[in-house]
């Protein structure tokens, strides 16, 4: 669908590669991310955390495009999106 003009934030609004960072410690294996995750960017490891729940993974093909739908779900706050070049740089 063409639109006859571009919404004024389209360049903060639009995804870019991004990167999943995980608090292992937080995590309860409930799944909710890798569910809903429109891109299939996140699985299931067999690693477990502390608590002895499994916790999920990026895969590492780069899928994330950041559109915060798992940070949003997630209901112990256990994940959160960081763009890519910031992860790079170790922010």
């Amino acid at each position: 669908m063409k639109l006859w003009r571009k919404p004024f934030d389209f360049h903060e609004q639009a995804t870019a590669p991004s990167k999943v960072v995980l608090n292992k410690d937080r995590c309860k294996g409930c799944e909710y991310c890798v569910v809903f995750c429109p891109t299939k960017a996140l699985v299931m490891s067999t690693e477990m955390n502390a608590k002895g729940y499994l916790i999920p993974v990026e895969l590492p093909d780069g899928k994330c495009l950041g559109c915060g739908l798992c940070e949003a779900i997630c209901p112990d706050f256990a994940l959160w999106i960081v763009p890519l070049e910031a992860a790079q740089k170790g922010e």
